[in-house]
């Protein structure tokens, strides 16, 4: 089962996964190595995924867009993932079309949507949202930096770690407590231009265990001036609200591509147990190998099932947090459970980094940290109960 078998699919959304592939195979995949060594994917790369129409696929026509719906950027993140740029553009793109591009179509004012999303779409700007800090990461309630208003203006003082994007962005949504005596209340979602920015500065390009292609960055934020017209939403401390609103659909892509990645794990270990002999015959007609893909190849399919019904709910605006938080718990922990189960049938060979299977080990770590970590989903969970 994979993503083309999902019961919302139709023919224009299998043209679109059949180009996005194609695209990615011929223009982002073959780059991955270089890319890797240099911690990022070249900054063209975005403009020529934005020219082929790639980018911001679920915003309006009228910002530039492509006028689609979730199930686009669902087809292609899908699609990315499986012509070789899961890390690079393809997960960048999450960042940029999916989380982005929506704070600003939901919260922007049309001037504000005028302005910067027709330039996502192209990939002339990259986006990032500048969320996690040295001592705030799950927590958002503990953000520590601040944008004070000056005049027309906010300053903005803080630090921020482990941003995706983060090294290519030049629009970026800064989460800064407006009133740090208000608690989540006094929070706010600050668009900031980093061209030319005085006080703006880029810290390191963060080394990671996987997920070595796309670029993760310490920002800095000393005396930063930006206008007041930047901020989302038509009054300060509507922040940490509108966070909450937009992190379902960030969980449930989560979810989505740790079940590509378990797909292609199976997809991958059945192929090469077939071909490997050990003791005279091929390491798939050993009883061990069979069942333990057996039980891959189950919970890969519950996976998808699953992933779909929460995105046919989503695109009907019926997917809560609850359910989105189960979606990204439960498809990271089998994401890492089948790749790790996968990894063990190559043996050897699948600790080397030629192998898919070893990118696939160290990509999928991540999965059940970012966008909350498994165990605060566990925690929203619990809530509803």
């Amino acid at each position: 089962m994979s993503i083309l078998n999902s019961s919302w699919m139709n023919e224009e959304l299998r043209l679109l996964h059949e180009s996005a592939l194609r695209f990615t195979e011929r223009e982002l995949g073959p780059h991955r190595e270089r890319w890797e060594a240099q911690g990022m994917c070249d900054r063209e790369a975005w403009r020529i995924t934005g020219a082929a129409g790639l980018l911001c696929a679920s915003i309006p026509e009228e910002y530039g867009g492509a006028g689609g719906d979730y199930t686009h950027e669902a087809v292609i993140y899908d699609a990315m993932i499986r012509g070789g740029a899961a890390a690079s553009v393809g997960g960048g793109n999450t960042v940029h079309s999916q989380i982005v591009a929506h704070y600003l179509l939901n919260y922007g004012n049309e001037e504000q949507k005028k302005k910067w999303l027709p330039a996502m779409a192209s990939g002339d700007l990259v986006g990032a949202v500048a969320m996690t800090e040295p001592g705030a990461g799950s927590d958002l309630q503990g953000v520590k930096t601040t944008a004070r208003r000056d005049g027309d203006d906010y300053i903005i003082n803080g630090a921020k770690t482990f941003i995706s994007n983060g090294q290519h962005a030049e629009l970026i949504i800064v989460v800064a407590k407006t009133d740090p005596a208000a608690g989540a209340r006094g929070t706010s979602l600050i668009v900031v231009e980093t061209e030319g920015l005085e006080g703006f500065s880029r810290g390191r390009n963060l080394e990671k265990v996987g997920l070595k292609d796309a670029d993760t960055s310490e920002l800095f934020f000393n005396e930063v001036r930006v206008p007041a017209a930047n901020l989302l939403g038509d009054a300060e401390g509507q922040g940490f609200v509108q966070l909450m609103m937009q992190l379902p659909q960030e969980r449930l892509s989560i979810a989505c591509a740790g079940a590509t990645i378990a797909e292609m794990a199976v997809e991958a270990t059945v192929e090469y147990t077939r071909e490997r002999q050990a003791f005279g015959k091929s390491v798939f007609e050993f009883q061990n190998t069979r069942f333990k893909l057996a039980e891959c190849k189950t919970e890969t399919t519950i996976a998808r099932s699953f992933v779909d019904q929460c995105i046919a709910k989503h695109i009907k605006g019926e997917l809560n947090a609850e359910e989105a938080s189960m979606a990204k718990w439960w498809c990271t922990q089998k994401q890492c459970d089948i790749v790790d189960e996968c990894l063990q049938l190559h043996g050897g060979y699948g600790y080397m980094w030629e192998y898919p299977i070893a990118r696939m080990y160290a990509d999928s770590r991540v999965q059940k940290i970012y966008g909350g970590t498994n165990e605060i989903m566990k925690e929203l969970i619990a809530r509803s109960l």
